[in-house]
């Protein structure tokens, strides 16, 4: 299993905007087509104005391939038109388990 870790920082002030929009528009869409949803949290120490999103995939194909699912999907589509332009940067990393993680 690997886990994508995609961090998006959002315009001071606007997270409850971002996070509540995206619960109800564009997350069913990503569950329903990526599946494994890990969570959501926001950073409240560090670097602020941070929402962080896990999802686990079984391998970096199995990501790609759900990922180009994803965005080929009329719900997905329609939310990225659709929601709050808020996000100023976006960051993903792909975090492998070692073999002692309970997620491994």
């Amino acid at each position: 299993m690997i886990v994508e870790q995609r961090t998006y920082t959002i315009q001071v002030g606007k997270m409850n905007i971002y996070r509540d929009y995206y619960a109800e528009h564009g997350l069913p869409a990503q569950k329903r087509i990526l599946g494994k949803f890990l969570g959501f949290f926001v950073a409240d120490i560090g670097e602020l104005n941070q929402a962080i999103q896990l999802w686990g995939f079984d391998s970096y194909a199995e990501r790609e391939r759900l990922r180009a699912v994803l965005a080929a999907d009329p719900d997905w589509q329609a939310y990225l038109k659709s929601s709050p332009q808020v996000i100023l940067r976006q960051e993903n990393r792909i975090l492998v388990p070692a073999s002692f993680s309970p997620i491994s």
